[in-house]
């Protein structure tokens, strides 16, 4: 079955939505929205692989199609096991559909349906931004995808680093109600963050043909832009630290004035600060 790049983009689409809906039943039988988190990384691995893979037009499958393919598998597994792993340890919901469910009371249910839904839209884009890297049409590898590869392959050792050390920090029963602080934690406060938006950097490199045979290329930008809207502004680090501020207050404030919110920056000592290093 012969299918075009648009056609294949709305059954990738219908599919990611029809995901986010089950994620929406599960959370809803479960009271716990971390499941969004995982539903939506597992399906847009699976997107962005079809979306790479998928013959169009009877063309036989590229090196750099399978390059891509693998990077997405590769990111999909990694972060949706950890994902999976974290949301079935937890005791309770994560904090950031904890505080939605809050705020939106009685209407908790089918705001959450719609914003699980406008997650599948979001995902829907990042698809795009793939599909777009594994069809460049320049013959061969060239050294963008390479340049590309080892930026993603950063961007995801970078990211589970993190989460290795955050996770460390909270096992250790002497960082109870303290806030992490070393490591990729003192230089970003939300490095993981940083890491995963990272890696959506590698798709441009990866699509753009400066050549000039290839302008839909230029697209894939949207990714690792709308990445770094949805983690800065909307579901990422303003939720997140909300709670934060809430849980330890003076201590998180005295902590976002040394360390970086996103970029990882050398942090900024100072004697007022010295006293809650580590805290």
């Amino acid at each position: 079955m012969n299918l075009s790049a648009l056609v294949l983009v709305v059954y990738v689409a219908a599919g990611l939505m029809l995901v986010m809906a089950l994620a929406w039943l599960l959370q809803r039988s479960t009271k716990n929205g971390a499941w969004a988190d995982v539903f939506w990384t597992f399906g847009l691995g699976a997107a962005g692989c079809m979306l790479a893979l998928y013959p169009l037009a009877g063309k036989a499958l590229t090196s750099r199609q399978w390059l891509v393919a693998a990077l997405v598998a590769f990111w999909s597994l990694r972060l949706g096991f950890y994902i999976l792993s974290r949301t079935l340890r937890a005791g309770q919901e994560d904090p950031r559909y904890l505080a939605l469910r809050r705020e939106w009371g009685r209407a908790a249910q089918s705001k959450m349906f719609l914003f699980f839904e406008i997650q599948a839209f979001a995902g829907i884009l990042l698809a795009i931004t793939m599909l777009l890297a594994a069809r460049n049409p320049t013959p061969g590898l060239q050294l963008s995808d390479l340049i590309g590869a080892a930026i993603f392959i950063v961007a995801v050792v970078g990211e589970g680093i993190s989460d290795a050390q955050l996770s460390k920090f909270k096992f250790l029963a002497k960082n109870k109600n303290k806030i992490c602080d070393y490591g990729f934690w003192s230089w970003s406060r939300h490095p993981n963050y940083f890491f995963e938006w990272l890696g959506w950097v590698a798709y441009p490199i990866i699509a753009i043909s400066f050549a000039g045979n290839y302008p839909w290329g230029w697209l894939a930008l949207i990714g690792p832009a709308y990445m770094y809207w949805l983690l800065n502004y909307v579901s990422g680090v303003p939720l997140l630290e909300q709670h934060m501020l809430r849980k330890h207050g003076a201590k998180f404030r005295a902590y976002q004035a040394r360390v970086s919110a996103f970029f990882p920056l050398p942090p900024k000592f100072s004697k007022k600060c010295s006293s809650v290093r580590r805290a």
